[in-house]
This record gives structure tokens, C-alpha cells and sequence, in this order.
């Protein structure tokens, strides 16, 4: 305040119009303190107010004793204000600066982060992945999800954003998604990806599941820190095998994972072991299928646990499994045959769930 007061008292002397240049670092510094021990603004510019209000309550007595005119003390309460206002000014743009400086290092940081989790080969070391989350002050939770977003709905190119700082942000059409500020994002280029800790929890957020929507995005499974690049490498897996809308806000199942990493191995076992099916019509295929099926998926592969599973009379059910044994009795005897069976079964059947054609 004491600053102020002499900056004030030169200012009068010299006319002068503004700020001394050499002062103003004082006031900037002021403001910058603020942001380095975490409080806000309030504080200081209520103490400013409270500086200028006591400075002009003397100045008007001065001004009673020396009788001066109604004009220079108009002119006085004018510059006390104006002067009060600019070092005011001086200090919230310093903190406003300190912000975006603290932002940026944050960010960059984030994405360092964020790059290490999902691009790290084969698994990042775990010490450089917490020395990483210490420095971009993100804490480590105990699981993440990494999920893959396609372009905005509507969006024009190059309408993205890329930050991993928190309150990340995407551009387009619909505007502005702002994320959960512990979501690490790259929203640019050609492959968008999200790392979300505590997928649990953060999932349900109305924010994160709109930007989901827009995207078409997909989420991958939960899985420690340091294997944030396989549950990315999954979600993409999914996300190519169209399983985007509301199955993207759910852990997806591991099984079907597995039949969708590598297609044409699936299409191998189904022409080893479903050979017979090719002889038979459409109507035909999909009955002994869904028989074998549920013979395959059932403790016993009992006519009344396939008529159960099916929702059948057991009769029927035993006509069925007559017919399956006829075809596949040496495939029932085999258990690694079976399971590869029942490996290309789901994965036909997945198939046709994802396909409209079939709906």
C-alpha cells in the first residue's frame, strides 16, 4: 500500500496520465502471489478497495482544511479511483497470465503423460508412469479406460482441439464438450483417443457421455495405468466392428474381444468345424446352429437343458440334438474342438446381432 500511495502522490505532482512503468511489476507480483499460494483475487482487491476508501476519507479532510473548490475535489476522488482501478487491473492480468502459464504447463505435461500411457511398448515402466502423473499433477487411480472417438457429429475438418489438460475441450457442429477435468484427451488428428481414470465412477458423467455420442466413441476395458494402450488398442478393435451408441458406456465383454482381435482365424476354425451347416438351407442353419450352440454352452448338453436354454418343448429339443449328433458327434468328443466351435458359433452370432440385415 505504501507503493500505491507514493505512485499516487507522483502521479499528482507529475499530471501524470497513467501508471509509472517501473511500478507496475509490484502490482503484477501481487497478483501473481495470489495464484502461487492457491487463493483468488477476492481478498486483494478487497484490500485495495479498503486502502482506497481509508486514502480518500484523509484526502477529503485535507481538502475540507484547505477549503478547496467542489471542482479539484472531484478531480481528487477521480484520480484516487482511476489509480485504485489500474493497479487493480495490473494485478488481474498477472493472475490471469499466471493461470494460462500454469495451464500450459499442466497441459503439456498431460499430454506427455497421456502419450506414455497409450503409445508406451511393450508396457511403460510403472515409476516413469508415476513420476509422470506426480508432474502433471494427475493422481494415479487404480484403473483406467481408454476410449476411441471418431470425428464430431457434423463437425468440419479440422475441428478439433488437441489438450490433456483438464476441462479438455472438442470443437464442432454440436460446440464445445468440455471433459471431467482428470480426463487426459487428444481430441486432433486421425485417431482421438481419451484416457478416463476411474472409469466407474467418470463414466456416468453427462459431459463425457455426450462427447461419447457425438464421436461414436468406444470405450475399452478397465485396466491398470500401465495398460492404457491395450484397453486403447481394444477400444479401436471394437469401434472398427461398428459396437459404438450405448454398449460404448459399458465394460465390453472380453470374450467378444477376443473373437473380434483376429476375424480370419475365427473364419478358420468355423470352416474346420462347422463344415456340415454348409449343406443344409439358411432356415435349417441357423436351427442346428443355435442347437449346437446351446449343446456346447450347457453343463450336460441335455435335451431338457437345451430346451430350457432355447425356451422349446424338450421333444423338439431332443429332435434337434439328434440331428446336431448326426452331424457333429466326433466334434462333441473333442474338447478343443468343441471350444473352437463354440469360439466361431458366438462369433456368428455376433455377427448377425450387429448386422441390420438380420434384425
Amino acid at each position: 500500500m505504501e507503493a500505491a500511495l507514493e505512485e499516487f502522490a507522483d502521479r499528482v505532482v507529475s499530471a501524470r496520465g497513467s501508471l509509472d512503468a517501473a511500478r507496475v511489476p509490484v502490482y503484477r507480483a501481487l497478483g501473481r502471489g495470489e495464484l502461487v499460494e492457491g487463493r483468488s483475487l477476492d481478498a486483494l482487491q478487497a484490500a485495495y478497495r479498503l486502502g482506497a476508501r481509508v486514502a480518500w476519507r484523509r484526502y477529503a479532510r485535507v481538502a475540507r482544511r484547505l477549503a478547496l473548490s467542489t471542482e479539484a475535489v472531484a478531480l481528487l476522488a477521480e484520480a484516487v479511483f482511476t489509480h485504485i482501478d489500474e493497479i487493480a487491473a495490473a494485478s488481474v492480468q498477472a493472475y490471469a497470465d499466471a493461470q494460462a502459464d500454469a495451464a500450459g504447463t499442466t497441459g503439456r505435461r498431460r499430454h506427455h503423460l497421456l502419450l506414455l500411457l497409450t503409445t508406451g511398448s511393450p508396457v511403460p515402466d510403472p515409476e516413469a508412469v508415476r513420476r509422470a502423473a506426480v508432474d502433471a499433477d494427475w493422481p494415479l487411480p487404480d484403473t483406467v479406460a481408454a476410449a476411441a472417438l471418431g470425428p464430431l457429429s457434423g463437425s468440419r475438418t479440422g475441428g478439433g482441439e488437441r489438450t490433456a489438460a483438464g476441462g479438455s475441450l472438442a470443437l464442432g457442429a454440436r460446440g464445445r464438450h468440455r471433459l471431467p477435468e482428470p480426463v487426459l484427451a487428444d481430441l486432433e488428428g486421425s485417431s482421438p483417443c481419451l484416457v478416463i481414470p476411474s472409469p466407474h465412477l467418470l463414466l456416468a458423467d453427462p459431459r463425457l457421455q455426450r462427447l461419447l455420442r457425438d464421436t461414436a466413441g468406444v470405450v475399452g476395458p478397465a485396466v491398470p495405468p500401465v495398460q492404457a494402450a491395450d484397453s486403447l488398442r481394444w477400444a479401436r478393435i471394437l469401434r472398427d466392428a461398428g459396437a459404438a451408441g450405448a454398449a460404448a458406456l459399458t465394460d465390453p465383454p472380453l470374450g467378444r474381444l477376443l473373437l473380434l482381435a483376429d476375424p480370419a482365424l475365427v473364419r478358420l476354425m468355423a470352416s474346420r468345424h462347422l463344415k456340415p451347416l454348409a449343406s443344409l438351407t439358411s432356415k435349417q442353419r441357423a436351427r442346428v446352429a443355435s442347437t449346437l450352440l446351446a449343446c456346447l454352452q450347457t453343463r450336460h448338453g441335455t435335451a431338457p437343458e437345451i430346451a430350457a436354454r432355447l425356451g422349446i418343448h424338450p421333444q423338439t429339443a431332443r429332435q434337434r440334438l439328434h440331428q446336431v449328433n448326426h452331424l457333429f458327434g466326433d466334434l462333441l468328443a473333442d474338447p478343443d474342438a468343441r471350444f473352437e466351435a463354440e469360439a466361431a458359433l458366438r462369433a456368428a452370432l455376433t455377427d448377425r446381432e450387429s448386422d441390420p440385415r438380420t434384425s
